[in-house]
């Protein structure tokens, strides 16, 4: 019969198991930037606003800055290209690891200077998924950020409803790879964010939309007085406007 550990030995055991005093322990999770640099995206207005807010984002994540999630794994790669289904590349966390707010704006606008004709979210999807799984990080729970007017092209298509249209777009890629897998649209207009939250099919995959008249109030938030670190008003207006904790909502 085999004897039961000690109290003692047991109680060593757990505390060499544990983080060191002030030693944070973050579990694993996956965050995924998408960054739409179509022409339409472009002339909306917002591209410029996408970027920096997006650089914030990242870099506050990174960081786990407020009450923010730091994400094990951060990717980031665009949403189109020249051609249907054509392969982009992902910038993994170390192109980003150390570098400033300016930095990371600057590397984003440096990586993705060109403008894709080609808006192809399904495409990503596809390499996101292709992605997740090469790097083995099936089943961490998987946070999907585009930042995009939310519009898909559908080269060579006849004129079709807009039901139809976003009824086309394809999750299917996403939906085993962890039990929390949530796609985020932001700087879409109202109508697009509706045709996706109604149109979308979609079984565990969960959705979230916030449109562009409201991602241009993080600047609000955002304090030049204050020490980046401490711009606390600023992480929690990411954490309940852009971070919401979406429910499951089957769509088929």
């Amino acid at each position: 019969m085999r004897r039961p550990w000690p109290a003692a030995f047991a109680l060593a055991a757990l505390v060499a198991c544990a983080p060191a005093d002030g030693e944070r322990k973050d579990a694993a999770s996956t965050l995924v930037i998408g960054l739409d640099v179509s022409g339409s995206f472009r002339q909306s207005g917002h591209f410029d606003d996408a970027i920096d807010f997006a650089s914030n984002y990242i870099y506050a994540h990174m960081r786990g800055l407020g009450d923010l999630r730091r994400p094990t794994a951060v990717f980031v790669g665009s949403l189109g290209g020249e051609r249907p289904n054509e392969a982009k590349v992902f910038h993994p966390i170390q192109d980003l690891t150390g570098k400033s707010v300016a930095e990371i704006a600057a590397d984003l606008r440096g990586w993705f200077p060109e403008t894709d004709p080609i808006t192809d979210f399904n495409a990503f999807f596809e390499r996101v998924a292709m992605h997740v799984k090469r790097q083995n990080l099936v089943l961490a729970p998987l946070n999907i950020v585009m930042f995009s007017d939310g519009v898909p092209d559908y080269p060579r298509q006849r004129r079709v409803s807009p039901d139809s249209l976003y009824a086309r777009i394809n999750v299917t890629p996403l939906e085993y790879l962890s039990r929390s897998v949530t796609v985020r649209l932001l700087y879409a207009d109202p109508k697009v964010a509706q045709l996706w939250e109604r149109n979308v099919p979609r079984k565990r995959v969960r959705l979230w939309t916030q449109e562009s008249e409201v991602m241009l109030g993080w600047r609000r938030h955002s304090d030049s007085a204050v020490p980046f670190e401490a711009q606390d008003s600023l992480w929690s207006w990411m954490s309940s406007i852009v971070d919401f904790r979406v429910r499951r909502g089957r769509v088929l």
